[in-house]
């Protein structure tokens, strides 16, 4: 039922007055959401009146949620984010019919959608907006917390399947060490790892507040909630993660950084993991952050990264002169580390001498010289490669230029002989030119140095499973950057939801790549100082396929949708 089709009625009902239902429209256009809940705000009705007229004009029964338990089996037939999406709550299963709690009981699209998923007849019941948002809070939380209890039932009854690199002699008396070796704590730390591997997270996050402890993984480069642990755990959960990664877990003011090594055993095989860890002193208790380092899910096949083949094809052509500088350009989780290592594996062979300098080193690669950064005792990128000078190399990967010192230094190894890679922090590929001259290099070293820049972003690719076709407005399409020839030809998918992607439609990431190729044009325009937008209007003249075209190129194809591509690039 549209909006004002349902003001009219209310001021018809004698709900509300019709200059009450205008002050309503108003706050809908300026704050968005369903014109109940803006009569609600306005404290013009509240929700129980809505509710009620609403269960009238549909003919259905209304429920107070405030007052339902609903029981964790029936909630887990509809994952949270569809529930969030169409604002529904599954209550009660009798036989094959379903019975949810909507907001809008005329939502045609999500009750076929829930069918589709869960096989059952759907019987919707009318509830507040309001209360629809609490109580999705609230069950979801519930389930997770019973699935958790669920888990550590049957991990206690099953063998441990994580096993500790280091030894735990380490273990001291004191308070700390005694709550972080209890069973529960370790059992639960074990879980959170286990869980983390097999749900293909790249990050766990540990996170406490004043009144609750939340653990979230990053999925597919969104952060998830996975489980809300009881608060009382929260100090031993911090100080075993603190003693599996060798940290002092007496130390509670200053940030730390560890690592833990451990064996994995998965569908009889065994299989070793790194966890990069990160502790900060919170307002509430210390923050973990854990990145999971897999190399397994490290792909080394440059023709796999998502690469249109003419940006490949530059790429390779610039990787593969014997001097110069690539540089890889991106926001921290844009996958720049993984093209590196891509790029030096191509590079790999018994001939030449490549030499790292990374901060910290993600993956061990065989036959390449890697060097820890540390800046506590003055290694740091910009001295680790002087000394590379003197290591006779053919190939130096630097991790970040950071400074105008390390800028300095990867020019004069570029323009001597060497092939020097390495990232930096900007948004596109002709805004590095501006950023690395703004760090104090001269234009003339730019110029002569630098042979291609490449800027990449990662969207989340659509689940083959459940992959159907979706259809995006003709306009939209067009301010997306299609031509009105493309936005009438271009079919867009979308993922519905399934099991093997968690119901979110998207499963993996793949690559957006800008690659700006050194010509001598562009070299010319940088001699005289021109800016990013004009070194971007003619790399786009000389055939430079920009972030949001390679976007709109994966979005033809059906490996992204259309949301993914905006949200990650600009026109």
């Amino acid at each position: 039922m549209a909006g004002t089709r349902l003001g009219d009625l209310m001021v018809k009902e004698k709900l509300i007055a019709p200059e009450q239902l205008a002050q309503g429209l108003e706050h809908q256009k300026k704050n968005g959401g369903r014109l109940g809940s803006c009569l609600v705000k306005l404290g013009f009705v509240s929700d129980e009146e809505v509710t009620n007229f609403l269960s009238r004009q549909y003919g259905v029964p209304s429920i107070n949620l405030a007052y339902f338990e609903v029981d964790s089996d029936v909630v887990k037939l509809v994952p949270e984010d569809t529930a969030r999406r169409y604002e529904i709550v599954p209550l009660s299963r009798v036989g094959s019919s379903l019975t949810i709690a909507m907001v809008d009981p005329t939502n045609v699209f999500a009750m076929d959608d829930i069918k589709f998923m869960t096989g059952f007849n759907v019987e919707p019941v009318v509830a507040s907006e309001s209360s629809i948002r609490e109580a999705i809070d609230r069950f979801y939380a519930k389930a997770q917390g019973d699935a958790l209890t669920k888990v550590m039932e049957e991990f206690a009854e099953g063998d441990e399947v994580l096993e500790l690199e280091a030894t735990q002699e380490e273990l001291a008396e004191g308070e700390l060490e005694r709550a972080a070796g209890e069973a529960p704590v370790v059992k639960l730390v074990n879980i959170i790892l286990r869980e983390s591997v097999n749900r293909g997270a790249s990050d766990i996050h540990l996170e406490p507040y004043e009144k609750d402890y939340r653990v979230r993984f990053r999925i597919d480069g969104l952060l998830q909630t996975v489980m809300t642990p009881p608060i009382k755990m929260r100090d031993g959960i911090i100080s075993r993660i603190k003693i599996m990664s060798k940290l002092d877990i007496a130390e509670k003011r200053l940030p730390q950084d560890g690592r833990i090594m451990i064996r994995f055993q998965k569908d009889g095989k065994s299989k070793q993991l790194d966890f990069r860890v990160s502790v900060l002193p919170t307002l509430y208790g210390e923050k973990v952050v854990m990145r999971l380092l897999d190399k397994e899910n490290l792909r080394l096949d440059m023709t796999k990264l998502g690469f249109e083949q003419e940006s490949l094809t530059k790429f390779e052509r610039a990787i593969l002169k014997p001097w110069g500088m690539v540089l890889v350009t991106g926001p921290t989780g844009s996958g720049k580390t993984n093209t590196l290592y891509s790029s030096v594996s191509r590079l790999n062979s018994p001939d030449t001498n490549i030499v790292t300098a990374e901060d910290p080193v993600e993956f061990q690669l065989h036959g390449i010289n890697q060097v820890q950064m540390k800046e506590q005792i003055g290694l740091n990128f910009a001295s680790a490669l002087r000394s590379f000078l003197r290591q006779d190399p053919n190939i130096i990967l630097v991790g970040e230029i950071r400074d105008f010192e390390t800028a300095e230094v990867a020019i004069k190894a570029a323009l001597t002989g060497h092939l020097v890679l390495s990232t930096l922090h900007t948004n596109d590929a002709p805004s590095t030119i501006s950023r690395l001259m703004n760090t104090g290099i001269e234009p003339f070293l730019v110029a002569t140095s630098v042979q291609l820049i490449c800027a990449q972003r990662l969207v989340r690719r659509v689940c083959t499973n459940c992959k159907m076709e979706h259809k995006v407005p003709l306009q939209s399409l067009i301010d997306a950057g299609y031509t009105p020839q493309e936005a009438q030809e271009v079919v867009t998918y979308k993922g519905k939801g399934c099991e093997k992607c968690n119901g979110s439609g998207c499963k993996g990431r793949t690559g957006l790549y800008e690659v700006m190729e050194m010509t001598e044009e562009l070299r010319e325009l940088v001699l005289v100082g021109a800016s990013s937008l004009e070194l971007r209007k003619k790399a786009v003249e000389l055939g430079m396929i920009t972030l949001r075209r390679s976007g709109l190129i994966k979005v033809r194809d059906g490996l992204t949708t259309l949301e993914e591509v905006v949200r990650e690039t600009v026109l």
